[in-house]
């Protein structure tokens, strides 16, 4: 297909690709000190946020891939994009202590709240998943930038595929620190979005589809068990099973949005707290786009390649661009369009991941033990050189790991497994900021417990409990990574409120009242139960009355608005706050509980309507 490129998409596609870097130069030529070097001055907008979150977030391998699996499972794959709990954590529990202590990393919220142990832990742990992450990003992109621009002009090897992300990511990144990162990400948004609304457009238009109404019509009159356009598989599912996703991925998706220095950091860089939470919340409608443009195109591909082709059989991870060569006109820039959206995002994760480590590793090992009374400029040009450090190792492991087969690579398993590891560390910061008795020692090991605990819980799972037929029909033959995150996080929880209200008491709350928390942890589960007292309500409605989720979607939905409007107009009845260091956080609250309440409810709208 693209040895079949017309000019017009060869000029469409190096142009938008030369935006990126080019952009990302002019930035990096102002002179930076070290705030303005890894957090680009905390000037950032919340436009500018979501777009860099978003960015983050997403990479060509999760367009291609969600299109792939929505192709051959279906929208259950949508769960991933649904990210409502953890952007409400960030934006009204976390994010103004963050911010109130002016923080470069997350590790030193730890620091803060328990001792210098937990800020080491926390960042030898995020510097290892960034690296191990960002030797997959390397090797994953340069395998789909090879795949994509195969049989054309621009054919290239994987060695050279590295290289090219290399260099391109350190063009921009090195000489302008996050400024360069956030601009760029931004752009490589905005040209993600456009490609994956232009495919899904044109297949949706397609006369097999009729629009994203005919697919659900097309879907519907399918027999309940071959239906793709629903949400739920059962537990006992190896991939996603419905118990998992309302436990361990949700657990995940605090990891990510809460307590991961490469994708917090865009938060800690904002120009102000509401520009902050705007962005965060403005990140999660985006990312509740993607099952409408990407996933559900993979659906309507596989009913349309079926009318078109019959039954032959489309590899998932090829359907993206079968269905670009199907329904894209040819000769108008398109595809050229569509391929470079697809390269941007190869790269949008990459330049964040290496920012982040470099932060944790200039200002958590070499600022703080290495050269204490460095100057910004040391700071900066130490930062740097760990980005050609980081850049140089990534591509000597991804060259050492190679395997033409990805589902065989090394570091992809590695990085399958980093999850053992994030349970811990969302113990330490959740509990931190709720329980001013949680102490310094039941954190770090909480933390370092929290692998074992997920590995033990396999080994009884798997080696004992699978061995009972109601428990293997229940929850499958082996222990899902999911419900393994739910277990660790569990067991991670008892072990740091047990030892602190034992071996290890926290009496002075030194670290917590440091925090200048402003969330009641009482109000924080309040709102939890409420929410959940409400989706009770209409789950029960739904099978007492045995009505369809899809006639309570839009009433569930409303209902889950006005617990948000409610709870705003509670916050305008209280009085000012009267301690200086809160001035303005309850308007800002105000200002936000709207678009965070819409969020919430389009989420819930969802997960109902699609069940």
């Amino acid at each position: 297909m693209l040895s079949q490129l017309q000019p017009i998409d060869i000029i469409v596609l190096v142009l938008m690709l030369l935006i990126m870097p080019t952009a990302g130069v002019i930035v990096a030529l102002r002179k930076k000190n070290a705030e303005q070097y890894f957090l680009a001055g905390r000037s950032i907008r919340w436009w500018t946020v979501a777009g860099s979150v978003f960015g983050t977030n997403i990479s060509s391998f999760h367009l291609i891939g969600m299109l792939g699996i929505g192709y051959s499972i279906g929208f259950v794959q949508a769960h991933y994009e649904v990210v409502f709990p953890a952007v409400l954590l960030l934006c009204f529990v976390f994010l103004a202590s963050y911010r109130r202590l002016e923080l470069f990393t997350l590790s030193q919220y730890l620091e803060v709240r328990y001792n210098e142990a937990a800020r080491l832990i926390y960042t030898i742990l995020l510097v290892l998943i960034i690296l191990v992450q960002l030797v997959g990003a390397f090797y994953v992109g340069s395998i789909t930038l090879q795949w994509l621009f195969g049989g054309s002009d621009f054919a290239i090897s994987y060695e050279v595929g590295l290289l090219l992300i290399g260099l391109v990511t350190c063009s921009y990144t090195i000489w302008g620190g996050m400024e360069s990162i956030v601009i760029t990400d931004t752009i490589q948004t905005l040209m993600m979005l456009a490609a994956g609304i232009t495919v899904a457009y044109f297949t949706f238009s397609q006369p097999e589809i009729g629009g994203f109404a005919g697919l659900l019509s097309l879907d519907a009159s399918m027999p309940r068990e071959a239906q793709k356009m629903h949400l739920y598989l059962p537990a006992s599912h190896p991939n996603l099973p419905w118990t998992g996703i309302f436990t361990g991925l949700m657990l995940q998706h605090c990891f990510n949005f809460t307590t991961n220095q490469f994708l917090v950091q865009r938060v800690l860089a904002a120009s102000s707290d509401d520009d902050a939470r705007k962005g965060i919340i403005a990140s999660g409608f985006l990312k509740l786009m993607i099952p409408f443009f990407s996933i559900s195109a993979g659906v309507a591909a596989y009913y349309l390649f079926r009318s078109r082709f019959g039954n032959m059989d489309f590899n998932s991870d090829g359907a993206f661009l079968k269905l670009v060569e199907t329904v894209i006109p040819s000769g108008v820039g398109l595809t050229g369009m569509i391929l470079a959206g697809l390269t941007a995002a190869t790269f949008s994760s990459v330049d964040s991941m290496m920012n982040a480590a470099t932060t944790l590793l200039t200002l958590d090992v070499y600022k703080k033990y290495i050269t204490p009374r460095a100057s910004d400029r040391q700071i900066v040009r130490f930062g740097r050189l760990s980005i050609v450090a980081m850049v140089v190792a990534s591509i000597a492991i991804a060259l050492w790991t190679y395997t033409p087969d990805r589902s065989n690579n090394f570091f992809l398993k590695v990085s399958s497994q980093l999850s053992y590891f994030t349970p811990g560390i969302m113990v330490a910061f959740f509990i931190g900021v709720l329980w001013k008795r949680a102490s310094a020692q039941a954190a770090v090991a909480a933390m370092i417990l929290a692998p074992l605990y997920g590995l033990l819980a396999e080994w009884i799972y798997n080696g004992a409990l699978s061995q009972i037929p109601a428990v293997a029909a229940t929850f499958g033959e082996t222990l899902n990574f999911m419900h393994r995150v739910f277990i660790t996080f569990v067991l991670s929880s008892l072990t740091l409120i047990g030892l602190s209200l034992t071996v290890y008491p926290n009496t002075q709350f030194d670290g917590f009242n440091k925090l200048q928390v402003d969330i009641n942890a009482g109000e924080v589960f309040r709102g939890i139960g409420l929410f959940l007292l409400v989706q009770g309500v209409f789950i029960g409605i739904i099978f007492s009355l045995d009505v369809s989720p899809k006639q309570v979607a839009v009433w569930a939905a409303l209902a889950t608005l006005s617990l948000f409007l409610l709870s705003s107009r509670r916050a305008r009845t209280q009085p000012e706050p009267t301690q200086p260091v809160r001035a303005g956080i309850g308007q800002v609250w105000i200002d936000n509980h709207f678009w965070a309440g819409l969020l919430t409810a389009a989420s819930v709208w969802m997960l109902y309507y699609f069940a």
